[in-house]
């Protein structure tokens, strides 16, 4: 009999289970490996009915505890306050957009077994090669960007980038940010010597004529559901953020922060595309789109000024332990990280 069979079959008899009660919900479920063993199958096998169960709402992994059943009839009711306030103080701990567990989890035993005593090597200063050429590869298929590994920064999150950009910029410029914009980035570039300026927003982005008074020579921007406005820029005023840099001899920090939630099945072009040799810095990261507690950004510098503004921080050591790149890297590369994307696009435009 063959796996697919096996596999299938077991996840028909589970959900029959668990939709007559045989498996109430609340219930633990039989571990992976005690039910491979009555079934005479494999735990792979186990671990893919029980994957597609998850995916379908009808149980969750928690971890170091094992699966449990999550569907209820909708006649049914909990009748234990106590594992009410359980299930509450799980999922308000965990985001909506969090990477399924079961697939996080598959992923990082992978990583241990394959790579073993290498993700306790130092990573290389700007980042492990492998996550480096996954993100690079996962920006030309997704966001026609067309970068070289050697252009990309890896750092703890996009706060931690921030203050990259201003010791690479100098604090002898000033700054200018979206008025209104996410607080935290002001702190950050205050806290580090760096001059702000803050310009009105209107529907479509920045107003030109703030653009056109403002001083700054820098130019950090949201361009996609910037916080708090809500207000995604527009094609032309992407571009007049390009020409603002080009013409102030400048450089715009395009922080490409919510992106991926986008429900466009076609993407506006980032600045960094339309302008991707001299002028803008293209910021992201993965602590929304994978885990709040994956503390992992990316920048990504101007091919041609790279060399010279890699030369002001590239002597710090990255702040990302191997092994979470390496997992990440997987995530990219093996197509997980897309799936998840992908559902979460489909769920929010119901």
């Amino acid at each position: 009999m063959k796996k697919e069979t096996n596999y299938l079959k077991i996840y028909n008899k589970m959900k029959k289970d668990i939709v007559e009660g045989v498996y109430a919900f609340g219930q633990k479920l039989p571990s992976k490996r005690q039910l491979a063993f009555d079934t005479e199958t494999s735990v792979i096998t186990i671990e893919h009915a029980y994957s597609i169960l998850q995916e379908e709402g009808y149980i969750e992994a928690r971890q170091r505890s094992g699966y449990y059943v999550i569907y209820q009839d909708k006649d049914w009711f909990l009748d234990t306050e106590e594992y009410e306030d359980n299930i509450l103080t799980q999922k308000q701990t965990s985001s909506q957009n969090t990477i399924s567990f079961s697939v996080l989890s598959k992923t990082m035993r992978k990583v241990l077994s394959e790579y073993q005593e290498a993700i306790l090597v130092k990573s290389p200063n700007l980042g492990c090669e492998e996550l480096k050429v996954a993100i690079a590869r996962y920006l030309k298929r997704n966001r026609g960007m067309d970068v070289e590994p050697g252009q990309i920064v890896i750092g703890s999150g996009s706060e931690y980038l921030y203050s990259l950009i201003v010791q690479m910029l100098g604090t002898n410029r000033i700054y200018a940010l979206e008025n209104p914009c996410y607080d935290k980035i002001q702190k950050v570039y205050t806290s580090n010597g760096a001059h702000i300026e803050l310009l009105k927003m209107g529907k479509e982005g920045i107003q030109s004529k703030e653009l056109a008074r403002t001083r700054a020579t820098v130019l950090h921007v949201t361009p996609y559901n910037s916080f708090p406005s809500g207000i995604s820029a527009s094609v032309s005023k992407r571009k007049e953020y390009v020409y603002f840099a080009q013409k102030k001899n400048g450089y715009v920090i395009e922080d490409d922060y919510d992106s991926e939630f986008s429900r466009s099945s076609k993407k506006a072009d980032t600045m960094f595309s339309l302008e991707p040799n001299q002028r803008i810095i293209y910021v992201n990261s993965f602590s929304k789109t994978i885990a709040p507690s994956i503390r992992v950004g990316y920048m990504i510098l101007p091919k041609e000024k790279k060399d010279s503004l890699l030369k002001r921080i590239s002597f710090y050591s990255c702040t990302v332990p191997t092994f979470e790149q390496i997992v990440i890297a997987q995530l990219l590369n093996n197509g997980d990280f897309e799936r998840h994307i992908n559902r979460l696009r489909r769920k929010s435009s119901k």
